[in-house]
């Protein structure tokens, strides 16, 4: 076997059906505390077991939304609190981050290795840390 050949072997294929289960999983969570009726720019606390997430609805259209989603976190030097822009889509039942931290983009599959060190399944990953974030436990609501 050639080593092209080799490298179409490993390269890696998406699992379309996983990744859209763990965007509607990530929809499930997000609708437990999005709020039927926000304005342009509301921002709310959820107040959780393990810490609070800062939210902020950036657009609201008839079946979709854009939010950012912030963990707050003790100030520090090294390590900057966990952000990501998620879009909720409202029809099909699914959310799905947008941007997160440095990354603006998201490709399906990256080639590994790449020049930003992203990993193959990279969007697929992001989504896994926003269902992490989610499951932080909503207690209570605030709103900023």
């Amino acid at each position: 076997m050639t080593r092209l050949n080799q490298l179409e072997k490993n390269k890696y294929q998406p699992n379309v059906s996983a990744f859209l289960a763990l965007c509607g999983r990530n929809y499930a969570l997000i609708l437990k505390w999005l709020p039927d009726e926000s304005e342009h720019d509301s921002l709310w606390t959820i107040e959780g077991e393990f810490g609070s997430l800062a939210v902020t609805l950036l657009e609201n259209t008839k079946y979709t939304q854009l939010i950012e989603i912030s963990r707050r976190l003790p100030h520090s030097l090294f390590v900057s609190s966990p952000k990501v822009v998620v879009r909720v889509y409202h029809d099909a039942q699914l959310a799905e981050v947008l941007t997160s931290q440095q990354i603006f983009s998201f490709k399906p599959v990256y080639d590994y290795p790449n020049i930003h060190m992203h990993q193959a399944d990279e969007k697929f990953q992001v989504n896994a840390f926003l269902e992490e974030l989610l499951k932080i436990g909503c207690h209570s609501i605030v709103p900023s």
